[in-house]
């Protein structure tokens, strides 16, 4: 997910919510001259909302150990928006007329999409068990089938439904979030706020790929990060930061990594390769098929800290990996309806 630059690593993966939904395209029949029809268009949709998921999933194994050496769980936030956004510096002058033309899209997706969904996760955190963080984070996919049928009055399909439904169950072995189970209303709060946020970004990134005017996908993500990275920097302070670990090694698996490898690889791999094909899919798939897709980030994070970091995995996460794999199964049983053709 987009919010698990931390010591969530064993739970969930950043942040920041990976593959995502189109939610104004949920009842529009896709033209039949579209290039490579529906089933290509969903086929192309699906490979880059794993590679996403899996982008996302991964922050949180290069994360920890960077936490682990000394670094805190913001400052690792705010090295992974800001490092990304300077990657992206040459994209954001590429596309320098884009805030001229879609000012309100940039800045919602660098306030939700990027800023939004890191904050308000952490300011759970120091509350709340992390995976019942993660477990009302991982509510967007449903509140988007909220957002499409009861605010844009579109259909839900019934297989889409299913899949939601088989992934938040499974999300919640994977979690385990009986093990820290109490209720605290503060905590809960910035939780929900996350998962508003996410659903921010699933509605965000469908709505720049409408119309003639749409706005290429590179620059949303550029001008994005970047307008993330500067509002972070109020909230991190990273002014206070231990700039000496990034010159040293972090511990990982029982073995010693350059803490600036780690780094790298959450900028370019878990910050903007996963943010760039989560947008893409977007343009082809239904809310119901990406939303669910996203949910295998927590799996994928899981898994990974078991195999990078040694971390137990137990009978329930296994079994609830399970479970929210079929609901992608089920969920992507759904033929993705869009008015727009292929892209790419």
């Amino acid at each position: 997910m987009r919010t698990s630059t931390g010591n969530q690593a064993t739970h969930g993966s950043d942040g920041n919510s990976g593959a995502v939904g189109s939610a104004k395209a949920a009842g529009a029949q896709e033209k039949p001259g579209s290039a490579g029809g529906p089933a290509r268009a969903r086929s192309r949709g699906l490979v880059l909302a794993l590679i996403s998921a899996f982008a996302f999933g991964s922050s949180g194994v290069a994360a920890k150990p960077l936490i682990t050496a000394g670094l805190d769980p913001l400052h690792v936030t705010w090295l992974r928006a800001a490092g990304a956004a300077l990657v992206m510096l040459p994209v954001a002058w590429r596309h320098r007329r884009l805030p001229l033309r879609r000012p309100a899209l940039l800045a919602g997706f660098g306030l939700l999409a990027v800023a939004g969904v890191q904050a308000c996760y952490f300011a759970a955190i120091s509350r709340i068990p992390v995976g019942v963080a993660l477990l009302v984070e991982y509510l967007a996919p449903a509140l988007v089938l909220g957002w499409v049928r009861f605010v844009q009055r579109k259909p839900v399909t019934r297989a889409a439904a299913c899949g939601v439904l088989l992934a938040v169950v499974g999300l919640t072995c994977v979690v385990e979030v009986w093990s820290g189970l109490r209720f605290d209303p503060v905590g809960l709060a910035p939780a929900l706020g996350a998962a508003c946020c996410q659903v921010g970004y699933f509605v965000l990134s469908d709505h720049g790929g409408d119309g003639a005017e749409a706005a290429d996908p590179l620059g949303v993500i550029a001008y994005g990060l970047l307008i993330g990275a500067v509002l972070l920097t109020a909230v991190t302070r990273p002014w206070e930061m231990d700039w000496a670990v990034l010159g040293g090694s972090a511990h990982m698996g029982g073995a010693e990594v350059p803490a600036v490898w780690l780094l790298v690889w959450i900028v370019l791999v878990a910050t903007v390769l996963a943010y760039l094909t989560g947008v893409l899919s977007v343009r082809r798939l239904s809310p119901q098929v990406a939303g669910v897709v996203a949910c295998l980030e927590a799996v994928i994070a899981t898994v990974l800290a078991w195999v990078l970091l040694g971390e137990h995995l137990s009978a329930p996460q296994i079994v609830g990996g399970a479970v929210v794999l079929a609901g992608a199964l089920v969920a992507q049983s759904s033929t993705p309806r869009r008015d727009r053709p292929d892209e790419g």
